[in-house]
């Protein structure tokens, strides 16, 4: 697969990306949507992740090439690389990579200024650093998973959006172009320590500043904007399906009461005591229609109420349509990248990167002829 013209403000950005998976794929995905031509080093076999490559849409615009870090000149292969990078991703363990021959001091040695971005889920030290974990293990922690779900049941599970991708993957982001600012500016590379442990409990400010002045309890389902509040979460509907509720403001409270039709709950926004009265009521009445019938009532209005739709549903939504928050490529209906830019558009330019296709257009382009070297592959990979 040849590489296309650099579409985004990223272009002309080299990134090596060591195979993984979970959030070090994702935050290379960002970086190549916005642009940068991202090579994802890739290991013979793969990396066990349970998906059809040419589905996986984490590794599209990039391109991969295959070197096996347990032969001999695997080393030098990913240095050479790394020594015409500006960032280079990696998400193993705490130690392996400077193990493996890859680490910082010996990526700094050939490259100074490039900016190393590490990504686990404890941090490169601390008690658990050496300890396997994913992302609900990670938020568990924080604080985080113990805030979502109902008072009276478990915690419930977001997917792993909160801790690999927000917590992690966006934080290393920020990382990684930050100090990439910083190397252009003095020639000075250097490490970014990303920690989805760290990541996950930065999000949560906003609520540590409430709970320290009061305004926030320590529980679950008994605050403004953890479903204890009754204008301000989800209610089934007539079909089975859900509308989300989040009027907070009084004018957008007034309005959403008069559009389900139980105005005489106005004083109740305030009074505590009423709540569990409210929220009766408003279930109540988003039981009597369908989901669409709501959305239907609530079209065009700031009541702030909108339908829960599914993976499958939101790419017809019609503001999502609309601005093309979708895109289909190869086949494969995948979100377009984000955000959007006036001067530098952003593009799905190739989809997923097959292990070890763009090997050569890759030892081309980056001028690394000895990517080209037969590599055989070994067993026992970290």
């Amino acid at each position: 697969m040849a590489t296309t013209p650099g579409q985004g403000p990223l272009t002309g950005v080299r990134v090596v990306e060591l195979a993984g998976i979970g959030p070090g794929p994702f935050a290379a995905m960002l970086l190549a949507d916005l642009g940068a031509d991202v090579v994802r080093v890739d290991r013979p076999g793969g990396t066990g992740l349970a998906i059809d490559t040419e589905c996986d849409i984490t590794n599209r615009n990039k391109r991969s090439v295959i070197v096996d870090l347990k032969s001999p000149d695997g080393p030098a292969r990913v240095l050479d690389l790394a020594a015409r990078a500006d960032i280079l991703i990696e998400g193993y363990r705490p130690g392996v990579a400077e193990r493996l021959g890859v680490g910082p001091e010996d990526c700094h040695a050939r490259n100074p200024a490039l900016v190393y971005g590490r990504m686990t889920g404890w941090g490169q030290d601390g008690p658990l650093a050496q300890r396997a974990g994913h992302d609900i293990a990670y938020i568990a922690v924080t604080g985080t998973l113990g805030m979502i779900g109902n008072p009276d049941e478990p915690p419930a599970v977001p997917a792993n959006l909160v801790g690999d991708y927000a917590g992690g993957s966006l934080y290393l982001v920020v990382g990684v172009l930050a100090a990439l600012h910083h190397a252009r500016a003095t020639g000075a590379g250097q490490v970014v320590d990303a920690a989805i442990v760290d990541g996950t409990s930065h999000l949560s400010a906003m609520i540590h500043g409430m709970l320290a002045a009061g305004g926030w309890q320590d529980r679950r389902g008994a605050n403004l904007l953890d479903g204890g509040c009754p204008y301000y979460g989800t209610y089934e509907t007539a079909d089975g399906r859900y509308m989300a509720v989040g009027a907070l403001e009084p004018q957008f409270y007034d309005e959403f009461l008069h559009l389900l039709g139980v105005a005489d709950f106005a004083e109740a926004r305030k009074d505590w005591s009423r709540w569990s009265e409210l929220r009766d009521a408003v279930a109540a009445r988003f039981k009597s229609r369908t989901r669409d019938e709501w959305t239907a009532v609530f079209e065009g209005s700031d009541a702030c109420v909108a339908p829960v739709l599914s993976l499958r549903e939101a790419p017809h939504h019609p503001h999502l349509a609309a601005r093309g928050t979708f895109t289909d490529h190869d086949g494969i209906t995948q979100p377009a990248p984000a955000p959007r830019f006036s001067a530098t558009p952003t593009a799905v330019r190739t989809g997923p990167a097959q292990p070890g296709a763009d090997t050569a257009d890759v030892a081309r382009d980056w001028d690394v002829p000895d990517l080209l070297k037969h590599q055989e592959p070994t067993k026992g990979l970290e």
